[in-house]
């Protein structure tokens, strides 16, 4: 866990000596800010580990945090791209490049191949994004931070399936069932 915090502070340090954060360094090129729109585009996959992540923003919700700009979905594929995929944590972002929360999501919300709460807490450990683009730093702080915060996500994915336990199956594409569990990280 030290490591990972320390390597989360690198990435962070390195960046700012250009003046940059992970947001912006996420965003860059991107010429117009869209509701819903993936940066970078397509996602990214790390064939390796089987790791993927993207970053959108969306209109207000009454279950997001007034000062979180958009946020990091993190997910893990364990047989390969073709095979099913599985939403580990989201990590909100202040529009300062400051992450502000983790949280849960329902299955509705990233359409994934739902797994328990037990399956999900065993990929949490491969969840690493070792490559050069769109952004080595960006990669290996999201890397960091799913290592750093291992035993939170964990709890927050026990959360996750506690809120759904005595909800019928069909509770999972209700709509009304955003957010299943939370955290807000020291800004």
């Amino acid at each position: 866990m030290d490591r990972a915090r320390a390597e989360i502070a690198l990435c962070e340090r390195i960046l700012a000596k250009t003046g940059e954060t992970v947001l912006t360094a996420t965003l860059r090129g991107a010429e117009r800010l869209e509701h819903w729109q993936h940066f970078p585009q397509g996602d990214v996959y790390d064939p390796e580990s089987g790791a993927v992540w993207f970053y959108h923003c969306h209109p207000k919700s009454p279950t997001q945090p007034e000062e979180e700009h958009g946020h990091f979905h993190c997910f893990l594929r364990p047989e390969g791209k073709a095979g099913p995929i599985h939403h580990l944590i989201a990590i909100g972002m202040t529009a300062t490049g400051r992450p502000l929360r983790l949280f849960t999501v329902n299955q509705w919300v990233v359409a994934d191949d739902w797994l328990d709460a037990t399956g999900t807490i065993a990929l949490l450990s491969r969840f690493d994004v070792h490559l050069a683009r769109p952004d080595y730093l960006v990669n290996r702080w999201l890397t960091a931070m799913v290592m750093a915060h291992e035993a939170v996500i964990a709890d927050l994915i026990g959360a996750r399936d506690a809120q759904l336990a005595n909800l019928p199956a069909a509770a999972r594409e209700d709509r009304a069932l955003e957010v299943l569990s939370s955290l807000a990280l020291p800004v």
